[in-house]
């Protein structure tokens, strides 16, 4: 299964034939929902196991039972292969109860099976090593602290057994300024140096979602937003350079104003106002130690049941700019009604947090057959600056940052369902463990038959981009769609 996308993506012409990878050696991380361990996918031969852990963090301990969580961590229970292996000897129903991790949405089955599943993956003969992240918030998106103890503990465990570990990410959300200054990004990028570790994460499917603007705004500038019918609550992200002055009035439907004065704004301050029959918790917020751009956060919460539908508006008035710039999110697609976004969106800038981590290998998505990028894959940027005389006699153009960093197939893939299955689903979550698989035959190859034992992290990503090839109406590379092309992992191994 999945047999064409592995075709296109170069990977069955290094597992099929010469040098033959699998995996082997190799740690698979993947931090979701879950997994269905007693999937056909996930058991060898013999029909054990081939999950190293299950760490679930929505788990209760139980010192009596013995069921505790990792050594270090207070939160959840740790599943070893020999309780996991002792669940599959008694079946489904009986085994459900001595391990009893579920994975309700079928979302970390489908991703781990696609990174290093018997029939669908890519690494087949990768250890797999699961974490169920705790409950999570109100737009689907587990708590920061919750990912970045998984992390934590899968680059330990790495560490601990001497082994090298390839972590999947196939979340994420909008909030944040999207320019990896968070403390999550930062953490993936100090995570991504500590042991033998690449850390993959999906760009998200927020492109044409109408969930972000952006603009420059140096006249009084109006950004209209409608809220659909039956919308329970929604918040609103403007985020501007601190240098730039400029007051916010937020307008109703029926054109009641709401003003916030940023020109008097010298320390965070919140503002609460109603109107209509919406309650507005206004934050005006200030640069932060690892952020030098400015957050201002509009809750909308219903005085009844819904929040007052029709067309709301910001209207930006500069007291005193610079450069002008704002940009503006929404919550993610699946968090908010279908009628509800941006009447005029940016596509640019919609990779979803924490994508945007800069030393995250990035993956977006596109469509094989077509030879199509995907239009829900978030999109990134390309920034670049231009040299001087004195380092360039042409004045050319020297790419300094850049992402996506590349894009695998996200349409269609097929993954199995929790209880038994397949099925057909499209996204960058499905996309980024075909490329975190790609890193763990990478891995086997460099690290665990010794031909390179420095392939991970940033040497890995270099080399996932040397093999990428241009996407079919996208020939100039980079661009904020493709990034550096699709993903050829025959391509990225000097084989």
């Amino acid at each position: 299964m999945n047999d064409y996308e592995k075709v296109a993506s170069c990977i069955t012409q290094v597992t099929q034939r010469a040098p033959y990878l699998t995996g082997e050696g190799v740690i698979v991380a993947v931090l979701d929902s879950g997994i269905d361990y007693f999937h056909s996918e996930f058991r060898d031969r013999a029909g054990n196991t081939r999950i190293l852990a299950i760490w679930d963090q929505s788990a209760t301990p139980n010192a009596e039972a013995g069921l505790l969580p990792p050594e270090g961590y207070s939160m959840g229970v740790l599943y070893t292969r020999e309780m996991i292996n002792e669940a599959l000897s008694l079946g489904r129903e009986n085994g459900a109860r001595y391990v009893p991790v579920i994975d309700y949405s079928g979302h970390g089955t489908g991703v781990a099976a696609v990174a290093a599943g018997n029939e669908c993956g890519v690494a087949v003969g990768a250890d797999i090593l699961v974490v169920k992240l705790g409950s999570a918030l109100a737009d689907g998106f587990p708590r920061t602290t919750q990912l970045m103890r998984g992390i934590d503990f899968c680059v330990k465990l790495g560490v601990q057994l001497n082994r090298p570990v390839a972590i999947n990410i196939s979340f994420g959300n909008t909030y944040g300024d999207h320019q990896g200054n968070s403390l999550l990004e930062r953490y993936i990028d100090n995570a991504s140096e500590i042991g033998r570790t690449s850390i993959v994460v999906g760009s998200g499917n927020e492109g044409v979602s109408n969930g972000h603007t952006a603009g420059v705004a140096r006249t009084e500038t109006t950004v209209e937003f409608a809220v659909a019918d039956y919308e329970t609550g929604l918040s609103v992200q403007l985020w501007k350079y601190a240098i730039d002055v400029m007051n916010v009035t937020l307008v109703s439907p029926s054109r009641e104003r709401m003003a916030l004065y940023l020109a008097n704004n010298v320390s965070p301050q919140a503002v609460r106002q109603m109107l209509e029959n919406t309650t507005l918790l206004c934050y005006l917020g200030e640069p932060l130690p690892y952020s030098a751009t400015q957050e201002i956060f509009i809750d909308m919460i219903p005085r009844g049941s819904y929040v007052d539908s029709g067309v709301w508006s910001l209207v930006l008035s500069p007291v005193n700019v610079v450069t002008g710039e704002y940009r503006i999110y929404l919550p993610s697609y699946a968090a908010r009604n279908s009628g509800t976004g941006l009447f005029l969106p940016t596509p640019e800038m919609t990779l979803t947090i924490p994508s945007t981590a800069r030393r995250a290998v990035t993956v977006g998505a596109y469509d094989v057959t077509l030879r199509s990028y995907a239009d829900f894959s978030g999109r990134g940027y390309v920034y670049r600056y231009r040299a001087g005389r004195s380092n360039s006699s042409n004045g050319g153009e020297i790419v300094a940052d850049v992402k996506p960093d590349l894009l695998a197939p996200g349409t269609n893939i097929t993954v199995p369902i929790p209880n038994g299955g397949y099925e057909q689903v499209s996204g960058t979550s499905f996309a980024a463990p075909f490329v975190t698989g790609s890193a763990a035959l990478m891995m086997e190859w460099g690290i665990v038959r010794g031909n390179d034992r420095f392939l991970y992290g940033e040497k890995l990503k270099a080399l996932l981009i040397k093999g990428t090839a241009p996407l079919a109406g996208a020939p100039e590379r980079p661009n904020s769609r493709s990034g550096w092309g699709t993903l050829c992992l025959s391509g990225s191994l000097p084989i």
